[in-house]
Protein backbone atom coordinates (compact mmCIF):
# COMPACT_ATOMS: atom_id res chain seq x y z
CA UNK A 1 0.00 0.00 0.00
CA UNK A 2 0.97 3.21 -0.95
CA UNK A 3 2.04 5.80 2.41
CA UNK A 4 0.52 9.08 2.00
CA UNK A 5 4.36 10.66 1.86
CA UNK A 6 5.08 8.32 -1.00
CA UNK A 7 1.37 9.84 -2.69
CA UNK A 8 2.82 13.35 -1.65
CA UNK A 9 6.54 13.17 -3.27
CA UNK A 10 4.76 10.92 -6.53
CA UNK A 11 2.53 14.03 -6.52
CA UNK A 12 5.02 16.75 -6.87
CA UNK A 13 7.08 14.89 -9.06
CA UNK A 14 4.81 14.24 -10.79
CA UNK A 15 3.08 18.28 -11.25
CA UNK A 16 6.38 19.57 -11.82
CA UNK A 17 7.22 17.21 -14.68
CA UNK A 18 3.88 17.99 -16.27
CA UNK A 19 4.65 22.05 -15.12
CA UNK A 20 8.74 22.05 -17.50
CA UNK A 21 7.55 19.57 -19.88
CA UNK A 22 4.85 21.93 -20.92
CA UNK A 23 6.14 24.69 -20.08
CA UNK A 24 9.91 24.26 -21.20
CA UNK A 25 8.21 22.13 -24.37
CA UNK A 26 6.19 25.06 -25.35
CA UNK A 27 9.65 27.12 -25.66
CA UNK A 28 11.10 24.81 -27.25
CA UNK A 29 8.09 24.13 -30.12
CA UNK A 30 7.99 27.87 -30.75
CA UNK A 31 11.50 27.87 -31.77
CA UNK A 32 11.29 24.65 -34.11
CA UNK A 33 7.96 25.97 -35.41
CA UNK A 34 9.39 29.83 -36.11
CA UNK A 35 7.25 31.28 -33.67
CA UNK A 36 3.79 29.76 -33.89
CA UNK A 37 3.41 29.35 -30.04
CA UNK A 38 4.57 33.00 -29.40
CA UNK A 39 5.81 34.80 -25.94
CA UNK A 40 2.09 35.13 -24.99
CA UNK A 41 1.44 31.31 -25.74
CA UNK A 42 4.34 30.74 -23.62
CA UNK A 43 3.31 32.42 -20.82
CA UNK A 44 -0.10 31.50 -21.07
CA UNK A 45 0.98 27.69 -21.04
CA UNK A 46 3.06 27.99 -17.86
CA UNK A 47 0.26 29.67 -16.12
CA UNK A 48 -2.56 27.09 -17.30
CA UNK A 49 -0.17 24.45 -16.61
CA UNK A 50 0.24 25.08 -13.02
CA UNK A 51 -3.18 25.66 -12.72
CA UNK A 52 -4.25 22.48 -14.13
CA UNK A 53 -1.55 20.75 -11.81
CA UNK A 54 -3.25 22.55 -8.90
CA UNK A 55 -6.52 21.33 -9.50
CA UNK A 56 -5.26 17.73 -10.14
CA UNK A 57 -2.91 17.02 -7.13
CA UNK A 58 -3.62 19.67 -5.05
CA UNK A 59 -5.15 17.66 -2.48
CA UNK A 60 -2.59 15.11 -2.43
CA UNK A 61 0.40 17.35 -1.70
CA UNK A 62 -0.59 20.47 -2.63
CA UNK A 63 0.95 21.15 -5.79
CA UNK A 64 3.95 23.48 -4.44
CA UNK A 65 5.65 22.01 -7.48
CA UNK A 66 8.66 24.52 -7.24
CA UNK A 67 11.19 24.54 -4.66
CA UNK A 68 11.54 28.28 -3.35
CA UNK A 69 7.33 27.44 -3.04
CA UNK A 70 8.32 24.71 -0.58
CA UNK A 71 10.95 26.90 1.25
CA UNK A 72 8.32 29.06 1.34
CA UNK A 73 6.02 27.26 2.93
CA UNK A 74 9.17 25.90 5.18
CA UNK A 75 10.04 29.27 6.33
CA UNK A 76 6.19 29.90 7.09
CA UNK A 77 6.18 26.53 9.53
CA UNK A 78 3.26 24.93 7.55
CA UNK A 79 5.51 22.10 6.28
CA UNK A 80 7.96 20.11 8.45
CA UNK A 81 11.94 20.40 7.26
CA UNK A 82 11.77 16.54 6.34
CA UNK A 83 9.17 16.57 4.17
CA UNK A 84 9.99 19.72 2.82
CA UNK A 85 13.65 18.26 1.79
CA UNK A 86 12.04 15.22 0.39
CA UNK A 87 9.39 17.90 -1.98
CA UNK A 88 12.33 19.42 -3.09
CA UNK A 89 13.80 15.67 -4.44
CA UNK A 90 11.08 14.94 -5.95
CA UNK A 91 10.29 18.24 -7.72
CA UNK A 92 14.03 18.16 -9.24
CA UNK A 93 13.91 14.35 -10.33
CA UNK A 94 10.06 15.32 -11.65
CA UNK A 95 12.00 18.06 -13.86
CA UNK A 96 14.86 16.67 -14.87
CA UNK A 97 12.88 13.74 -16.48
CA UNK A 98 10.76 16.32 -18.02
CA UNK A 99 13.97 17.73 -19.87
CA UNK A 100 15.17 14.28 -20.70
CA UNK A 101 11.81 13.68 -22.58
CA UNK A 102 12.00 16.63 -24.39
CA UNK A 103 15.63 15.78 -25.48
CA UNK A 104 14.50 12.60 -26.70
CA UNK A 105 11.15 14.22 -28.82
CA UNK A 106 13.20 17.09 -30.03
CA UNK A 107 16.90 16.14 -30.29
CA UNK A 108 16.93 19.26 -32.56
CA UNK A 109 16.12 20.85 -28.85
CA UNK A 110 18.19 24.23 -29.33
CA UNK A 111 18.18 25.34 -25.60
CA UNK A 112 15.68 23.15 -23.99
CA UNK A 113 13.84 26.42 -22.66
CA UNK A 114 17.10 27.05 -20.53
CA UNK A 115 16.50 30.37 -18.80
CA UNK A 116 19.16 33.14 -19.64
CA UNK A 117 18.86 36.62 -18.33
CA UNK A 118 18.91 38.97 -21.26
CA UNK A 119 20.65 41.95 -19.47
CA UNK A 120 22.77 42.47 -16.66
CA UNK A 121 22.75 39.53 -14.82
CA UNK A 122 21.78 40.85 -11.14
CA UNK A 123 19.05 42.93 -13.05
CA UNK A 124 17.69 39.44 -13.32
CA UNK A 125 18.63 38.64 -10.31
CA UNK A 126 16.54 41.31 -8.21
CA UNK A 127 13.56 41.18 -10.60
CA UNK A 128 13.34 36.64 -10.17
CA UNK A 129 13.37 37.50 -6.70
CA UNK A 130 10.94 40.21 -6.97
CA UNK A 131 8.70 38.04 -8.85
CA UNK A 132 8.82 35.00 -6.86
CA UNK A 133 7.76 36.93 -3.34
CA UNK A 134 4.82 38.28 -5.53
CA UNK A 135 3.77 34.78 -5.75
CA UNK A 136 4.78 33.93 -2.73
CA UNK A 137 2.24 36.50 -1.22
CA UNK A 138 -0.64 35.15 -3.70
CA UNK A 139 -0.12 31.42 -2.51
CA UNK A 140 0.59 32.14 1.01
CA UNK A 141 -3.39 34.16 1.06
CA UNK A 142 -5.11 31.62 -1.32
CA UNK A 143 -3.35 27.73 0.40
CA UNK A 144 -4.57 25.86 3.49
CA UNK A 145 -2.05 25.12 5.78
CA UNK A 146 1.10 23.96 3.05
CA UNK A 147 -1.69 23.43 0.34
CA UNK A 148 -2.38 25.37 -2.43
CA UNK A 149 -6.45 24.36 -2.35
CA UNK A 150 -10.17 25.93 -3.27
CA UNK A 151 -12.18 26.65 -6.25
CA UNK A 152 -10.13 29.92 -6.78
CA UNK A 153 -6.11 28.64 -5.64
CA UNK A 154 -5.48 27.47 -9.17
CA UNK A 155 -7.03 30.58 -10.92
CA UNK A 156 -5.44 33.37 -8.31
CA UNK A 157 -1.61 30.98 -8.82
CA UNK A 158 -1.76 30.00 -12.11
CA UNK A 159 -2.88 33.78 -13.75
CA UNK A 160 0.00 35.18 -11.25
CA UNK A 161 2.49 33.05 -12.46
CA UNK A 162 1.04 33.77 -16.34
CA UNK A 163 0.94 37.81 -15.58
CA UNK A 164 4.78 37.80 -14.51
CA UNK A 165 5.53 35.40 -17.39
CA UNK A 166 3.99 37.81 -19.88
CA UNK A 167 5.66 40.91 -18.67
CA UNK A 168 9.19 39.27 -17.22
CA UNK A 169 10.05 36.39 -19.91
CA UNK A 170 11.69 38.68 -22.34
CA UNK A 171 14.04 39.93 -19.68
CA UNK A 172 14.66 36.89 -17.00
CA UNK A 173 12.83 34.19 -18.63
CA UNK A 174 10.26 34.51 -15.92
CA UNK A 175 11.58 31.08 -13.77
CA UNK A 176 10.66 31.48 -10.07
CA UNK A 177 11.35 28.27 -9.74
CA UNK A 178 14.63 26.55 -9.29
CA UNK A 179 13.89 22.93 -10.60
CA UNK A 180 12.44 24.36 -13.62
CA UNK A 181 16.02 26.33 -14.52
CA UNK A 182 17.86 23.74 -13.12
CA UNK A 183 16.78 20.57 -15.22
CA UNK A 184 17.92 22.05 -19.00
CA UNK A 185 20.80 23.52 -17.48
CA UNK A 186 22.04 20.15 -16.37
CA UNK A 187 20.88 18.25 -19.40
CA UNK A 188 22.52 20.62 -21.68
CA UNK A 189 25.32 21.05 -19.30
CA UNK A 190 25.17 24.70 -19.40
CA UNK A 191 25.62 26.43 -16.29
CA UNK A 192 26.03 30.26 -17.20
CA UNK A 193 24.34 32.52 -14.87
CA UNK A 194 22.19 29.32 -13.43
CA UNK A 195 23.50 30.81 -9.97
CA UNK A 196 20.73 33.40 -10.34
CA UNK A 197 18.06 31.28 -10.71
CA UNK A 198 18.85 28.83 -7.77
CA UNK A 199 19.36 32.12 -5.92
CA UNK A 200 16.58 34.84 -6.72
CA UNK A 201 13.88 32.66 -6.43
CA UNK A 202 14.24 31.25 -2.77
CA UNK A 203 15.38 34.80 -1.81
CA UNK A 204 11.79 36.34 -3.41
CA UNK A 205 9.88 33.29 -1.85
CA UNK A 206 11.63 33.97 1.96
CA UNK A 207 10.49 37.84 2.02
CA UNK A 208 7.58 36.85 0.29
CA UNK A 209 6.91 34.99 3.93
CA UNK A 210 7.95 37.62 5.61
CA UNK A 211 5.05 40.43 3.59
CA UNK A 212 2.88 37.37 4.19
CA UNK A 213 3.14 37.47 7.81
CA UNK A 214 3.00 41.28 8.73
CA UNK A 215 -0.24 40.77 6.49
CA UNK A 216 -1.35 37.81 8.68
CA UNK A 217 -1.53 35.57 5.68
CA UNK A 218 0.31 33.09 7.48
CA UNK A 219 -1.97 30.11 9.12
CA UNK A 220 -0.25 26.92 11.28
CA UNK A 221 0.94 24.07 9.38
CA UNK A 222 -1.93 22.03 9.55
CA UNK A 223 -1.35 18.26 11.79
CA UNK A 224 0.93 16.00 10.57
CA UNK A 225 2.36 18.14 7.43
Amino acid sequence: MTTPTARRLGAEAFGTYCLVLAGTGAIVIDQISNGAITHVGIALTFGLVVLTMIYAVGDVSGAHINPAVTLGFLAARRISAPLAAMYMLAQAAGALLASLTLTALFPERHSLGETMPAGPPLQSFFLEAILTMILMVVILGVATGAKEKGIMAGVAVGGTIALEALFAGPITGASMNPARSLAPAVVNLNFQHLWLYLAGPPLGALVGVAIGAALQLSRPREPGS
